[in-house]
């Protein structure tokens, strides 16, 4: 087997067998009680036809007898990488491919979930998420790791937080979030831009609407780009591009304080540092580091 490249976590392998390619994705480090493999399988099914994902050929358990860990064997979809492919484009082909991103946000903010929690088991059973409820106590909770930041950072990024979780408590509906939904995780035909694979659905769960939403528009932000997953996403849910926008700014920054506070961990902690210090010193959610 063959590791495949990019972040996915590591566990995710390029196999053959009798000819056929396979992708394995082995979970040797065990989550939601041991059942990641089952709900990662139920989540390509219940998605399927909606948004391009893999089918999945195999789902086996883990057996402590022999300490052979669970894995997942998927068919192995077309396309290339979309943090590879989005670099290359010019201004029209970054308007198609934030065309096709906007719409596939808005696939699944559209997906509704009776209420938000993580997934628990291959049913799709929902628990709690864990943490605080509200995004100052998220900041409150994660404000130890911060402590490089100058006092008026911190302060700003208190005053953030509290306004941003004032604009999302109105929006009381929940959907499926695959909540890491960036060109990293998107296979897209070169040719086309259409996208033909969404992956590593580790991080799902049952959430705010424009957490997808947020993670697409966090670090292209090129104006063509945005404004075509703007255009796309209010085409199909209705909300305004300049509401939509700062939703997901706001809904984002659950995300970015989470990333932040590992800010010295890997390069995305590091650059989400820089861009959530920018927010933070403006107190302006749209801001950009310097």
């Amino acid at each position: 087997m063959t590791p495949m490249p990019g972040g996915w976590s590591g566990e995710t392998f390029l196999a053959e067998a009798g000819g056929e390619r396979q992708v394995v994705r082995i979970y040797a480090r065990p989550r939601a009680g041991g059942h990641a493999h089952e709900i990662d399988a139920a989540l390509l099914s219940l998605v399927r036809g909606l948004v391009p994902v893999a089918d999945v050929l195999e789902a086996r358990r883990a057996d402590p007898a022999s300490e052979m860990p669970a894995l997942l064997v998927t068919s192995v979809l077309p396309g290339e990488r979309g943090d590879l492919v989005l670099p290359t484009l010019d201004r029209a082909g970054l308007v198609r491919l934030g065309t096709a991103l906007g719409d596939l946000a808005a696939t699944l903010g559209g997906m509704p979930m009776l209420r938000r929690g993580a997934f628990v088991d291959g049913n799709l059973a929902l628990g709690d998420l864990g943490g605080p409820d509200g995004l100052p106590e998220w900041v409150a909770e994660h404000e130890e790791r911060l402590t490089h930041w100058a006092p008026d950072e911190r302060a700003g990024l208190r005053a953030v937080a509290a306004d941003a979780q004032a604009l999302l408590d109105p929006v009381t509906r929940s959907c499926l979030v695959h909540s890491d939904l960036n060109p990293k995780n998107l296979l897209v035909d070169a040719d086309t831009l259409t996208i033909t694979g969404v992956v590593d659905w580790e991080y799902a769960h049952a959430g705010h609407p424009f957490t997808d939403l947020g993670n697409v528009l966090r670090f292209d932000r090129d104006p063509a780009y945005v404004d075509a997953v703007l255009g796309a996403y209010a085409q199909r849910r209705g909300t305004p591009p300049g509401e939509a926008l700062a939703l997901a700014r706001a809904a984002d920054l659950w995300a970015l304080v989470d990333l932040a506070a590992r800010g010295s961990e890997n390069p995305v902690a590091a650059r989400a540092e820089a861009l959530l210090r920018a927010v933070a010193g403006t107190r302006d959610w749209h801001a950009e580091p310097a």
